[in-house]
């Protein structure tokens, strides 16, 4: 029996307040946060997805898009249309406003897979970053119980699943900066990531 199928979802979901616009389209490094994720993450599975309710922004990418299967219920909500609509066994899902997303790290939860509903880093304060993490199918009912339920914290349902936490010394052989960790939410945000991104790019020169 061959290994599961992956497939990438990009939750493109939140109501952006913070930022003033669309943070999934405002630029670090010369390009918008949703293209430079995308180029990160098409190399990683079979299928990438969007999930929105802002269908006709996204279009132009020439990407899946699809609406939450139950309205009004917040992130828990997007995950779980992103799992329930995504073709591959798992989805890795990640969140449009990130815009330092590591393959290699992604790469490695993506193979940690097997035997597991959950694949999930953690962060220094030990909090799973449960949009950069990767889900099976066997989430969708532990998620929809909650949806139901109201009960919308996105990493509720991880008491009913088989959870595999990634820390410290593994992160650290990918990321040990936990650059991929930063998240654009406001425009304080978008200029420590602009000044990231100049910085990383004359690095490079």
């Amino acid at each position: 029996m061959g290994k599961s199928s992956v497939s990438v979802a990009i939750l493109a979901g939140g109501m952006s307040s913070r930022m003033g616009t669309n943070k999934a389209f405002v630029r670090v490094g010369g390009s918008p946060i949703i293209e430079r994720i995308i180029a990160r993450v098409r190399p990683l599975g079979d299928q990438v997805i969007l999930v929105t309710n802002s269908c006709d922004e996204y279009e132009y990418l020439g990407l899946p898009i699809f609406t939450d299967l139950i309205p009004g219920k917040s992130t828990l909500g997007g995950l779980y249309t992103a799992i329930a609509q995504s073709q591959g066994d798992y989805t890795l899902v990640v969140s449009c406003d990130q815009p330092f997303l590591n393959p290699d790290l992604l790469r490695y939860l993506i193979g940690l897979r097997e035997g597991y509903d959950v694949v999930v880093p953690l962060n220094r304060d030990h909090y799973p970053q449960s949009m950069q993490a990767v889900y099976g199918k066997g989430c969708l009912d532990p998620i929809r119980r909650r949806l139901e339920a109201d009960q919308l914290k996105v990493i509720g349902f991880f008491a009913e699943v088989r959870v595999r936490e990634v820390r410290g010394d593994e992160i650290d052989r990918f990321d040990p900066l936990r650059q991929s960790f930063i998240n654009v939410n406001t425009p304080d945000d978008l200029a420590v990531a602009q000044a990231l991104a100049a910085q990383l790019e004359a690095d490079e020169r």
